[in-house]
């Protein structure tokens, strides 16, 4: 876990991720699965995409910047997984965040005397 979560950009796949520990494939798979509850390139791209959903909150980056930094070869691709798992595409998904903050922060302008 900690390998994705220091690179979430590389390429993983189960092979090098079980190579990183010293495990067969399927032994890793396995215990990964045990352990976590769901199958290691499922966590990868739940934690991809969580990752870059506070990036769009938080970050002023290009979303194909925010694709890269998380593992997306493609805006495109990310966009299709974005709006999978968050149920609306990284554009909207940003739009909505910023103006749901807007609406929540106390109004930082005084009153003309």
């Amino acid at each position: 876990m900690a390998r994705m979560h220091a690179h979430p950009d590389r390429s993983w796949t189960t092979e090098p991720l079980a190579a990183e520990v010293s495990m067969s494939r399927v032994a890793f798979a396995r215990r990964f699965t045990r352990l976590v509850g769901e199958a290691p390139l499922a966590y990868l791209t739940r934690w991809r995409l969580n990752l870059a959903a506070r990036r769009l909150r938080d970050a002023d980056e290009a979303i194909a910047a925010v694709a890269g930094q998380v593992g997306y070869s493609s805006e495109y691709s990310f966009s299709r997984a974005f709006t999978r798992y968050h149920g609306q595409p990284p554009g909207r998904y940003r739009r909505e965040c910023r103006a749901s903050s807007e609406t929540r922060q106390p109004n930082q302008r005084q009153a003309l005397p």
